[in-house]
């Protein structure tokens, strides 16, 4: 029978920070393999990669291969994410290990083997949440549920556009999840830097930011905590949006198969701008995640 050390498998790199308490942050392989078309998804994993080192942190990607699940992906193995890995939130990671299949985790997926290995920083694009038209589907992703269970501070501009985001802010309310602006005062809308539901806190800096995790984790608090940062370049494509969740529904795609859909319709409607918004707010999210983790691992 396996132990947990053996199936859930730590890079040389990700175990020896951890023991050293060195800053380490997690990054997704969803975006990798489904957020981009091919093969920008592997580069913009890479230049996560590269921004969570140059901000002094250690990347420790996470995705399920060969019948493990794996903390610290080099790039060779990113390579192995295309469009035909699975899409893994947290209820998947069991059957995809067994399997022996290619998986690539979502924001819960991720956040759920990072409770398990002790890693308390993410970045990532967006968060996802409670879908438009919840009220007839029920369709809530398994990242708030996570997000509600596992001490990580995630650093995202905010929830994916596509969804209800009032109705997601309201959840994450619910869940004892305290959303922090970046050097703002309302949750940003993914592509659009402002428009959003008020947050529950406004931080100037990464070392507060580190001092409100210590707190609410010290606290008891056994949640997670958003940090929503606004893209630097602000898109609207609100109206997109809605022609592409409108299409979505006409070709009876349901469930975990809309968020790439609808990504892919926006980014083939606005001629590639929602890519290069997208990928930079990415790579960004994730050199603050590791500016924060490396704050948050001086403190005592």
């Amino acid at each position: 029978m396996l132990s947990v050390s053996e199936l859930v498998v730590m890079s040389d790199e990700v175990r020896t920070a951890l023991s050293e308490g060195r800053a380490v942050v997690a990054l997704e392989t969803t975006l990798v393999a489904h957020g981009f078309p091919a093969p920008h998804g592997v580069e913009v994993g890479l230049e996560s990669d590269a921004a969570v080192r140059a901000a002094g942190a250690v990347p420790a990607t996470i995705g399920v291969l060969d019948g493990r699940v794996r903390v610290g992906l080099g790039p060779e193995e990113l390579e192995r994410f295309t469009p035909e890995a699975r899409k893994l939130g947290p209820r998947d990671l069991a059957a995809c290990a067994a399997q022996g299949t290619v998986g690539a985790t979502t924001v819960g997926g991720t956040l759920a083997v990072a409770r398990t290995v002790g890693l308390r920083f993410m970045g990532t694009g967006g968060i996802g949440g409670v879908h438009r038209g919840w009220e007839h589907s029920l369709d809530i992703s398994a990242d708030l549920g996570e997000l509600g269970r596992t001490e990580a501070l995630v650093v995202a501009s905010g929830a994916k556009s596509i969804l209800d985001v009032d109705a997601t802010a309201e959840v994450l309310e619910t869940l004892g999840v305290p959303v922090l602006g970046w050097r703002t005062d309302e949750m940003p809308l993914f592509y659009k830097a402002d428009g959003g539901p008020p947050v529950s806190q406004r931080v100037q800096s990464v070392d507060e930011a580190a001092q409100v995790a210590q707190f609410h984790w010290r606290l008891g608090r056994h949640s997670g905590i958003v940090l929503a940062r606004p893209p630097d370049e602000s898109l609207d494509v609100e109206p997109l949006i809605e022609d592409g969740i409108e299409e979505a529904a006409k070709r009876g795609i349901r469930g975990q198969a809309v968020t790439p859909f609808v990504l892919s319709y926006l980014h083939d409607k606005s001629d590639g701008r929602t890519i290069e918004v997208n990928r930079k707010l990415i790579v960004e999210n994730a050199a603050l995640a590791a500016e924060v983790a490396t704050a948050y691992s001086k403190l005592t």
